[in-house]
């Protein structure tokens, strides 16, 4: 399917979403599940693509010595795989989509390097596809890397720690990115029986034994913010969410706190999530999206759709997501006369512009996040085109068939 083009006769929104379970959560519990050969079982596994592709590597292409593993454009599983091979006996080849091709990751194999992998650039130095020979043999117990450009790097390391027999004391350079990840990483290591410290700048994890645990997966607070814009944009909402839970290990439950400034209140009551609406002006004006950088997207074209000039901090990682997210969102938002301002590492949204066509067409990027975080405003334009929907199977397949249960209507 080229495009749909969704529109919401009624705008108001009064129903019940299933949400599938959280992809980040997952795809942890499937490397722990893995490396504990069998102790760790998981529970309500993310029906996201990501998580497929992940699982169907760990359970059957590792068999041959020499495979070649193709994770399209799963970055997590990019990430967490480059580690978890430097462990497994035989040679690997890793690599996945143009885009993932495009996106770097030396860091993360310098510091498997140092630890004594055998890991190779198969074309350009510093990005997939990667050559890798294992098991490796453990040379140090103590590394650097940097915590600025992705935590996903720090998650992969934190994972395999435990195996390593003289364990593994890990020094985060500089300021730590999307730290809530980091916490998830060790929290669910932690439920697998793997004790941490983590003191200043440095995590140190015992060489240790997985002990018999079940994970069972959370829904996805990543696909519960767009539930919060869509209340948000609809001229009356009752929405209820089903297994939320307010403490959670996912740092995107932060997106309750955020879209309170939009008069959305959350309650947590009978087994679930109950999103609700009251009309209030925004008053905040400066959000750090630095623990939380995958709801930038879609408080950007919330703020955006209000009219609401905003300050954004915390979105160095955008550049080196599935697309330049900044760039793909500075050309959709100017579709609405919307200008995101780049100054040194803040972003102001200039809103002065703003116009609301009766049709809008959206590009995006390959990039999910663009597709779920422009829909919305079909709440307030007649119709919005969206490019290559599927792209949301990355991580929420069943999102065009849970706007259509809200009142949407889809039509190719």
């Amino acid at each position: 399917m080229k495009s749909i083009v969704i529109s919401h006769p009624s705008k108001k929104i009064d129903t019940k979403i299933e949400l599938t379970g959280s992809k980040s959560e997952s795809n942890r519990a499937l490397i722990l599940q893995a490396l504990s050969k069998g102790q760790v079982s998981v529970g309500n596994l993310s029906a996201a693509a990501d998580t497929q592709i992940l699982q169907q590597i760990l359970n059957s292409k590792l068999q041959s010595p020499n495979s070649e593993l193709h994770v399209g454009a799963a970055g997590t599983a990019m990430r967490f795989l480059t580690a978890y091979l430097s462990l497994q006996n035989g040679e690997f080849t890793l690599t996945g989509t143009e885009r993932m091709q495009e996106r770097p990751i030396g860091i993360l194999v310098e510091a498997l390097k140092n630890l004594g992998a055998t890991i190779h650039y198969a074309e350009n130095e510093g990005f997939p596809p990667l050559k890798i020979k294992g098991p490796l043999v453990q040379q140090t117990d103590t590394i650097q890397i940097k915590g600025d450009v992705s935590s996903q790097y720090l998650s992969a390391l934190l994972l395999i720690a435990p195996v390593f027999e003289r364990g593994l004391n890990i020094q985060i350079e500089g300021e730590l990115t999307s730290k809530p990840y980091v916490e998830m990483t060790l929290a669910m290591m932690e439920l697998a029986g793997i004790r941490h410290s983590w003191l200043g700048q440095n995590i140190h994890i015992a060489h240790q034994p997985f002990k018999v645990a079940n994970l069972e997966v959370e829904p996805d607070w990543s696909a519960a913010s767009y539930w919060y814009v869509i209340a948000a944009l609809a001229q009356k909402s009752n929405l209820f969410l089903p297994s939320m839970q307010a403490y959670s290990l996912q740092g995107d439950s932060k997106i309750t706190e955020l879209m309170a400034n939009f008069g959305i209140t959350s309650q947590f009551t009978n087994g679930g999530l109950v999103i609700s609406k009251e009309t209030r002006t925004p008053l905040r004006k400066i959000f750090d999206m630095k623990d939380c950088p995958d709801l930038a997207q879609t408080l950007i074209v919330c703020c955006a759709a209000f009219g609401h000039d905003a300050t954004f901090t915390g979105l160095e990682t955008l550049k080196i997501k599935e697309t330049n997210r900044i760039k793909a969102l500075q050309t959709e938002l100017a579709k609405l006369g919307v200008q995101l301002i780049e100054k040194n590492l803040t972003y102001k949204l200039d809103c002065s512009g703003l116009q609301l066509p009766k049709k809008l067409s959206i590009d995006t990027y390959d990039d999910h996040r663009m597709a779920m975080a422009f829909a919305p405003l079909a709440l307030i334009i007649d119709e919005v085109e969206i490019q290559d929907p599927e792209v949301v199977n990355k991580s929420y397949p069943d999102f065009w068939k849970h706007l259509e249960q809200a009142g949407f209507e889809i039509k190719a």
